[in-house]
């Protein structure tokens, strides 16, 4: 019986392909025992243990990125960090520890590197975190869902996906979505998608110019998210909501997408073949453009700033692509050409991988 570490957490970028992974390992190997670390303020706090996981934590400690206070208590609470998760690998008897980023993977890479304990690592982004670019020196089993990011020991794995993104077939689910949505089945439908808290910059755009879209023959699948609160249009075709807990059912009745290019989105429209315009995050470190990179260099997605993502654009941009079935059509194909859909499992054998090398004598502690 194989007991397995995952270590991620913060955000759905880390949460979810970690419970991907943990769902498939639990699905293959039933005696296996499935341990998840994160911290008590990260999503993995309400979504591990809702999965069925127990979720170990420990402190939330951030990598400095300037001198202050917080960079001198830095090299002890990292200290504290390590020996506390390497009195987890002996109280556990762990056999492996998989890290996907976040404030719990560098400490854990380093505990089960001490602990001579096998591991492998996934990055998300096309732009690596601290954590991973640490854990990718200590160990040959990195996987990314990006071929373009650059990471040591990297081998490109894909994105690993939710089951039921895996298992969507989009055609024969799409009479279904258009049911579940309360949509015209005689009209192609575009998406339009912020993530869980929404996107205030694309809905105000497509709130704005949802008239224009609608006159292209097309009606708008609007998911606003939580901080979203004009749900009142009148437009015949505009259907606006602040939740969606079948996402699986959006994309399979999506004929093109407005979205974010998070890594997980990104993946999942390649992998299903849904074209896109994105609109990458303005803040951070730009890994959401470069998400989006591949989809749109095969022809598959556009790349849209958010400063230019204005009702403008969108009546002169999009509206005349949407007007073009045969583009997006051929758009959609393109996407599906740098998608996979067998994230999880390729990740799988870069984890058995791993656990083959182990060293077969565990140091006496």
């Amino acid at each position: 019986m194989t007991r397995y570490l995952l270590a991620g957490g913060g955000t759905a970028g880390h949460v979810n392909p970690l419970l991907a992974v943990a769902d498939r390992l639990r699905e293959t190997e039933p005696d296996a025992t499935i341990l998840v670390l994160g911290t008590a303020e990260g999503l993995e706090a309400r979504l591990v243990p809702e999965r069925g996981y127990e979720l170990l934590s420990i402190d939330r400690v951030v990598f400095p990125r300037r001198p202050n206070l917080a960079a001198l208590r830095f090299p002890m609470r990292f200290r504290q960090s390590v020996d506390r998760i390497r009195q987890l690998i002996r109280e556990r008897e762990i056999d492996v520890v998989v890290g996907f980023g976040g404030y719990v993977s560098g400490p854990a890479y380093l505990a089960a590197r001490r602990e001579h304990v096998p591991m492998a690592v996934h990055e998300a982004n096309t732009r690596p975190g601290i954590a991973n670019r640490l854990g990718a020196q200590l160990t040959t089993h990195v996987g990314t869902a990006f071929r373009a990011t650059r990471l040591r020991h990297s081998t490109f794995v894909g994105m690993p996906l939710r089951h039921e993104i895996e298992a969507l077939d989009r055609a024969a689910s799409r009479a279904d979505a258009i049911r579940f949505f309360g949509l015209d089945p005689a009209k192609p439908v575009l998406l339009v998608t912020g993530g869980s808290q929404g996107a205030l910059s694309i809905n105000q755009t497509v709130w704005a110019a949802a008239a224009s879209i609608l006159g292209a023959g097309w009606q708008v699948l609007h998911i606003a998210g939580s901080r979203w609160k004009r749900l009142d249009s009148e437009l015949a075709g505009y259907t606006i909501m602040q939740y969606c807990d079948r996402m699986d059912l959006a994309i399979a009745a999506a004929d093109f997408a407005i979205a974010r290019s998070g890594a997980a989105t990104v993946s999942e429209f390649s992998a299903l073949g849904v074209a896109a315009a994105y609109v990458p995050l303005p803040i951070g470190n730009g890994e959401q453009r470069k998400n989006a990179r591949e989809q749109s260099a095969a022809g598959g997605a556009l790349i849209v700033g958010n400063a230019e993502f204005t009702p403008g654009w969108v009546t002169d941009q999009l509206v005349p692509l949407l007007e073009d079935r045969a583009l997006v059509a051929d758009m959609a194909a393109r996407a599906k050409t740098v998608g996979v859909l067998d994230g999880t499992n390729r990740m799988l054998a870069l984890i058995s991988g791993a656990r083959a090398e182990a060293t077969t004598i565990r140091p006496v502690h």
